[in-house]
């Protein structure tokens, strides 16, 4: 009856769009585990038994949690099976890791380090300077990038196909983001004229994640951008986060037009949810002297 359960459960959220992929594996080790020992309902004490089976803290939370989700839902349809507490296995202690919001010098940098450090070498830099040059521009995902195909560049943008939340869009691309691409296309047929992916080795396969990781890293180090004493190092991912700051700091001045623009980025980032894009937002100085410039003139038209 569990396994039954858990192909409905996991056949409702594909439907509603997500992989649900690590999910379903956890999901199908814990049917398992309770089946073998003759459960046909969820029991409290089988998910605490099988969760503290993980061998760290977090993956134990973890498990509990989405176990708890999976029982809830089951739970509504017959009350015999058992929901476990949430604090059942402690609090969580995450904590989001603050981004590192690169400044446009430290985009300069890291481009021109791409253009210095790996020219003449093994990798082409034009690949690389192209590649961290449009996640600056678009914010896009770096599995979006590495993913992109010939086909996908169309004369209205990029068209980023089904990626999370299995959600395709179009990205409108700023002219000089195109001129660049177009310039990468022509030096690329060198290299892998015959390859569809967009973004290709120099023996022509498309570039793995690892791969584009290490390199990042050699740039950073080449550029100054290593982190100081009690920071954290400036990671591929902040480039979006980057992204998401520096649009809304260029946005008009109202609650109308931020709530708007925020839908718009929200779109444009490829999120489910609006809310989904406020993870990606960090203060600035720049932020913070617009807000308090909003929040002044709200405070004069409220005086007598």
């Amino acid at each position: 009856m569990l396994s039954e359960d858990m192909t409905r459960y996991v056949d409702l959220h594909r439907s509603l769009g997500f992989r649900f992929r690590t999910q379903q594996g956890l999901l199908r080790s814990f049917v398992v585990f309770a089946e073998a020992r003759g459960d046909t309902f969820v029991r409290r004490d089988r998910v605490l038994e099988w969760a503290g089976q993980a061998p760290s803290p977090a993956q134990r939370r973890n498990r509990l949690i989405m176990i708890r989700r999976f029982s809830l839902a089951l739970c509504a349809e017959d009350d015999r099976h058992e929901v476990p507490a949430a604090d059942a296995l402690g609090r969580a202690t995450f904590r989001r890791r603050t981004p590192h919001i690169y400044t446009p010098d430290e985009i300069a940098r890291l481009l021109a380090a791409a253009a210095a450090i790996l020219s003449g070498g093994s990798i082409p830099s034009l690949t690389y300077v192209t590649l961290f040059g449009l996640l600056a521009a678009t914010g896009m995902r770096v599995s979006e990038a590495l993913a992109l195909r010939l086909g996908d560049i169309t004369a209205d943008g990029l068209l980023i196909r089904q990626t999370k939340f299995q959600k395709s869009r179009l990205l409108p691309l700023h002219v000089t983001t195109t001129q660049v691409l177009s310039q990468y296309l022509s030096g690329r047929v060198r290299v892998a004229a015959s390859a569809n992916t967009l973004f290709v080795s120099v023996t022509g396969n498309q570039l793995s994640y690892d791969t584009v990781k290490g390199v990042f890293l050699r740039l950073i180090r080449s550029a100054g951008l290593e982190a100081r004493p009690g920071q954290r190092r400036p990671r591929i991912h902040d480039l979006r986060h980057t992204f998401a700051v520096r649009s809304l700091e260029q946005c008009q001045h109202s609650p109308t037009a931020v709530a708007r623009h925020l839908v718009s980025l929200s779109t444009y980032l490829g999120h489910a949810h609006v809310t989904d894009t406020y993870w990606y937002l960090q203060a600035t100085p720049i932020l913070m002297a617009q807000i308090a410039e909003i929040s002044e003139a709200m405070h004069q038209r409220s005086e007598p």
